[in-house]
């Protein structure tokens, strides 16, 4: 059995308004009937524009559709995902207009045979899990190694009754823990898209992404820093102080290292089970030549030091 992408048939957006399926369908109505149109599959065309209309024009049949998601295409192989309809509980007669036997073995798989009684039975009652949400925010660096509870706002798009889109806004105070990651995602049950009838709702899915810092960057599970030093000191060797997201460190600078270079602290980097690794890139910092002094020993270190940088380069 092929999947039916109602909205391509009716040329329509997920988010498409009632008003817009209406429209939709009095102009390809007007196309496709088999008593005007001269297209050879005008019937065929005629008959699925019905099923189409006949699922998004009523908000109940097409909320339990979108619950399939938007990831299967037309003409793909279709079987129901396990459990697909978990919570739907049709009654009597499931068309709004029509002849059942109008339609195809796709919306009879979706809907069953309780949906496909003679049209005016009576209603029936739909209850579903409403659609997961997802959002992504920003947090600072800091909250992943103490934790932190912080207020977010969110707009989300909801359906009402008349299967319309709209904006809802609010607030939400949530709790980041220690250690989260850049990638990972905080679960709030029951924060999603409302359920329909006695449905409940949906999960909310809060990706979580850091704030640029003005002196780190993360990758991973691992923290950067470039470190400034000065050519004596990573000419000499050194023992200096360097910033950590938890406080001073005492960092040791071996004799002859170069622009670049990498040092490691183990473990210093972001928290949790296996926590990441603190990396300082060494950035040699130029004293600038703007006395007399100054300029008197870089002349200096020109004619002791024997100095080509550029001897690798063959020239």
């Amino acid at each position: 059995m092929q999947y039916k992408d109602y909205y391509k048939i009716m040329g329509l957006a997920r988010d498409a308004g009632q008003d817009d399926i209406k429209r939709a369908y009095r102009k390809l109505a007007r196309k496709f009937h088999p008593d005007v149109s001269k297209e050879a599959d005008a019937e065929a065309k005629f008959k699925e524009l019905g099923e189409a209309y006949e699922v998004l024009k009523d908000p109940e049949k097409r909320a339990a559709y979108d619950q399939l998601g938007a990831n299967w295409k037309a003409g793909q192989d279709f079987r129901p995902p396990p459990n697909w309809n978990e919570g739907f509980e049709f009654r009597g007669g499931g068309f709004t207009g029509g002849d059942a036997g109008a339609f195809s073995d796709f919306f009879e798989q979706l809907f069953g045979h309780a949906a496909s009684g003679s049209a005016g039975k009576g209603q029936y009652d739909f209850h579903a899990r409403g659609q997961d949400s997802h959002a992504k925010i920003h947090i600072d660096l800091e909250d992943s190694f103490h934790g932190a509870t912080r207020n977010i706002s969110l707009s989300t798009p909801e359906m009402n009754a008349q299967g319309q889109v709209q904006v809802k806004h609010r607030s939400l105070n949530i709790k980041i823990p220690k250690g989260i990651r850049p990638g990972q995602h905080i679960k709030l049950a029951g924060q999603g898209s409302p359920g329909f009838g006695k449905g409940q709702a949906g999960d909310l899915f809060l990706e979580i992404a850091f704030n640029n810092h003005p002196l780190y960057r993360v990758s991973e599970a691992d923290i950067y820093l470039d470190l400034p030093v000065t050519p004596w000191e990573t000419a000499l060797g050194a023992k200096i102080k360097v910033p950590t997201p938890e406080g001073n460190v005492d960092l040791k600078i071996p004799p002859n290292s170069r622009q670049g270079g990498k040092l490691r602290l183990t473990g210093r980097g972001l928290p949790g089970k296996t926590p990441g690794d603190f990396y300082v890139v060494l950035q040699i910092a130029l004293p600038p030549a703007n006395t007399d002094k100054a300029k008197a020993i870089y002349q200096k270190m020109q004619e002791e030091l024997d100095f080509n940088p550029r001897q690798g380069l063959g020239v």
